[in-house]
C-alpha cells in the first residue's frame, strides 16, 4: 500500500473501525464520559490516551488528521474549522508582541488581511516578492521568527522560490511555513524543500466537492523547536520536534476555539480519496484552457505556470507533478468583462476554488476589492483579470464555453 491513493483510501483501516465500517464513523459528540474520575484526570494531564472535549479532540477529526499527515509525509496534523482558522491559530500560538515574520506579497486576499490585522496588534510583517530568495533574505531581522509562503499564488500564479527559501530558513534557524493549498499534497510535497509546517485549506482540492469547510497544519518534524524561544514551559515535554504542533493544538486550538466539526471532517475525508484522480483531470484541462486563451486575440495575457511564457515555468516543472488547476487571464480593452462573464454557460460565476465544478470570478471587483486600487496595482491585479478554477467537466465542453463567450 505504497501508492498515494491507496494509502488515502485505506488509511482509516490501519486502526480498528467501529462495527467493521470502511469509513471512520461520524462521532457527533462534544463530551466524553469516564467510569473512573482518575482516568478523566489522567487524560487531561496527558499521562493516558483518551478524549477530553470536542473543541480539541474528536475520533472522526483524528482519523482525518492521520490521513492528512500520511498525505504530506508529516509527523502530526491538527485540523481547524477553516483554512484561515488554521493560519490564524498557528500565528496566535507561535508569535508574541514584538515578533516579526516575512511573508510573500502575492497572497490570498484573506490571508493578506489577517496578516495586516496581526501587524495592528504588535506582530510585524514584511511583504516581499517570494519568487526571489534574496528579497526574503533582505527582509529578515533580529526579531524574525518565521517565513510564510504559498506554493502558487492566487490569482496571478507566481511560484515562490520554495527550495531557496527553505535553505535560507534552515541556515537562519527560522520556522518555514508553506501553504500547500494551491498544489495539494498530490502535486507537491513541501517536505522536499524542508518546510517546518505545512498549511492546507481542506475546503479546496483535498475536500474537493465544495461541501465542507476545513483547514490543517501539519508538523513535518524538521525544525528544532528547542531553539524557538516562544515555546511555553508547559509544552517543552517529550520530543522537541513536536513542541510546536503541541503548542498550536493545546494553546492555539484550545484558546482560539476554531475547531473542525466531525460532519465536515467526514465529508473532507471521503472527498480526499479521489484527490489524485481529480487533480490529474483538472490539471490537464487547465493546460488546455490556458493554451487556448493564450492564442486568442481577445485575451491580453494568461497566467498559468504550465505555459512556457510564465516567468516561473521552469521552477514549476522542477517542483510540481503538474502546474495546478487554477489560472487567470486579462481581457483586451475592447472586451467588456461583464458581458464575457455573463455569456458563460458551463463555467459557474462563483467564488471558491478546488471544486468539481469550474468556477470563474472577476478578481479586482470581488475578492480583492477591499484592498483598493493601489494595493491591487502593486500585486498586478488588473481590472479585467478573471480567475478560473478548473473542475472535472469534459474538456471540450469547457473550451466551447470559452469560445462562445469570447466570440459573443
Amino acid at each position: 500500500m505504497k501508492g498515494f491513493t491507496t494509502r488515502i483510501v485505506h488509511s482509516d483501516r490501519q486502526d480498528s473501525i467501529e462495527h467493521g465500517s470502511l469509513h471512520k464513523p461520524v462521532h457527533a459528540t462534544v463530551a466524553y464520559g469516564y467510569e473512573d474520575a482518575r482516568d478523566l484526570a489522567a487524560v487531561f494531564q496527558g499521562t493516558q490516551p483518551g478524549y477530553t472535549y470536542g473543541r480539541q479532540v474528536n475520533p472522526t477529526v483524528e482519523a482525518l488528521q492521520s490521513k492528512i499527515s500520511g498525505m504530506e509525509n508529516g509527523l502530526q496534523t491538527v485540523c481547524f474549522g477553516t483554512g484561515m482558522a488554521a493560519i490564524g491559530t498557528m500565528l496566535f500560538a507561535l508569535l508574541r508582541n514584538g515578533d516579526h515574520f516575512v511573508s510573500s506579497a502575492f497572497l490570498f486576499g484573506n490571508t493578506n488581511s489577517l496578516f495586516n490585522s496581526f501587524a495592528a496588534h504588535g506582530v510585524d510583517v514584511s511583504f516581499v516578492d517570494a519568487t526571489s530568495v534574496d528579497a526574503v533574505a533582505q527582509a529578515i531581522n533580529e526579531r524574525t521568527r518565521l517565513v510564510f509562503v504559498e506554493t502558487i499564488a492566487n490569482p496571478r500564479t507566481q511560484v515562490s522560490d520554495l527550495a531557496g527559501v527553505g535553505r535560507l530558513c534552515r541556515e537562519r534557524g527560522l520556522v518555514y511555513v508553506v501553504d500547500n493549498t494551491m498544489t495539494s499534497p498530490y502535486l507537491f510535497q513541501p517536505a522536499a524543500v524542508d518546510a517546518s509546517l505545512v498549511v492546507n485549506s481542506l475546503t479546496k482540492y483535498i475536500g474537493g466537492h465544495g461541501n465542507a469547510l476545513g483547514g490543517a497544519i501539519t508538523e513535518m518534524g524538521r525544525f528544532d523547536w528547542s531553539t524557538f524561544s516562544n515555546i511555553y514551559d508547559t509544552y517543552q515535554t517529550g520530543a522537541p520536534e513536536k513542541w510546536g504542533i503541541t503548542q498550536i493544538k493545546k494553546k492555539g486550538l484550545r484558546d482560539f476555539g476554531a475547531a473542525l466539526g466531525p460532519e465536515a471532517a467526514h465529508h473532507i475525508a471521503v472527498g480526499a480519496e479521489t484527490l489524485a484522480l481529480r487533480m490529474e483531470r483538472q490539471c490537464a484541462t487547465a493546460m488546455a484552457m490556458a493554451s487556448y486563451l493564450e492564442s486568442h486575440d481577445k485575451v491580453k495575457r494568461v497566467y498559468y505556470p504550465g505555459l512556457p511564457s510564465h516567468p516561473q515555468h521552469g521552477r514549476a516543472e522542477a517542483l510540481f507533478r503538474h502546474p495546478g488547476a487554477l489560472f487567470s487571464f486579462e481581457l483586451t480593452a475592447e472586451v467588456d468583462i461583464w458581458a464575457f462573464m455573463n455569456r458563460l454557460e458551463v463555467v459557474v460565476k462563483s467564488s471558491n476554488l478546488g471544486d468539481n465544478r469550474t468556477l470563474a470570478i472577476p478578481v479586482a471587483h470581488t475578492i480583492y476589492f477591499e484592498m483598493g486600487p493601489e494595493r491591487r496595482a502593486s500585486m498586478g491585479i488588473d481590472d479585467s483579470l478573471i480567475r478560473i478554477s478548473v473542475g472535472i467537466e469534459d474538456t471540450d465542453d469547457l473550451l466551447s464555453d470559452l469560445q462562445q463567450a469570447l466570440e459573443g
